[in-house]
């Protein structure tokens, strides 16, 4: 315990907590001071200037990263018939209709994301309490109840992220791997970031992105310019 104590501290030590630091040498600093014996995730953090409760000041989308996420997602789909065949060529890991419901409905819930044909939304819409929760109901607005299979489970095992803002404000998603290059994770976090900025909602007023932080799963958190990495935040 006490060694990682010191590799935190050590990690910690030289990072300026009130400085916004330039998304390169935020890559940089992180990427040097990750100290553990497994593959890190860098993770971004941002606070957004919309209020969730009013309908137009929801924030929602999906955005493939170019450098994937690093992770390996299981991806389960809803469909019969041929359509079925088709998520089966196309890579799914678990295809169903009404007997996957009920695998969801006993808790066996092995996948990460979850595509339905519209045909079976009647079926999927029933466990919406138990796959909303969880970020996992499929949504056409994010591409995920659709016919073209092929490409929704490209997309999904290919590095797509899905973020939704929270009650808070407050958005958070996966952006790579300490094994990435710098500049992979430098243009995943701008990939997002951006992504973000083009769902900017009507109702959002005055500044909409206004903070934005990079941390890695064991190790410190710096906070980023955002001039750095968005394009725009008017």
């Amino acid at each position: 315990m006490a060694k990682r104590g010191k590799k935190i501290r050590d990690a910690y030590k030289g990072l300026d907590r009130t400085r916004y630091y330039p998304v390169e040498e935020a890559v940089r600093e992180l990427k040097s001071r990750a100290y553990a014996n497994f593959d890190e995730g860098f993770d971004v953090a941002m606070d957004l200037g919309v209020d969730p409760r009013h309908a137009d000041q929801q924030v929602r989308g999906a955005v493939t990263l170019p450098h994937g996420t690093g992770k390996t997602i299981r991806v389960a789909v809803f469909a019969k018939g041929e359509k079925a065949e088709e998520a089966k060529n196309a890579g799914a890991d678990v295809v169903g209709a009404e007997d996957l419901a009920d695998q969801v409905k006993n808790g066996q819930i092995e996948f990460e994301r979850c595509i339905a044909t519209p045909d079976m939304m009647p079926v999927v819409g029933r466990l919406g309490k138990i796959l909303g929760p969880r970020g996992l109901m499929p949504n056409p607005k994010l591409g995920t109840v659709t016919n073209d299979l092929q490409t929704a489970i490209t997309d999904a095992k290919g590095g797509q992220v899905q973020f939704r803002v929270t009650r808070t404000g407050a958005l958070h998603v996966g952006v790579g791997r300490r094994s990435f290059s710098e500049d992979a994770l430098v243009e995943n976090i701008r990939a997002f970031v951006d992504a973000v900025n083009r769902h900017r909602p009507s109702g959002a007023k005055g500044q909409y992105i206004k903070t934005v932080a990079l941390s890695t799963s064991m190790g410190p958190g710096v906070k980023l310019d955002v001039s750095s990495v968005a394009q725009a935040d008017s």
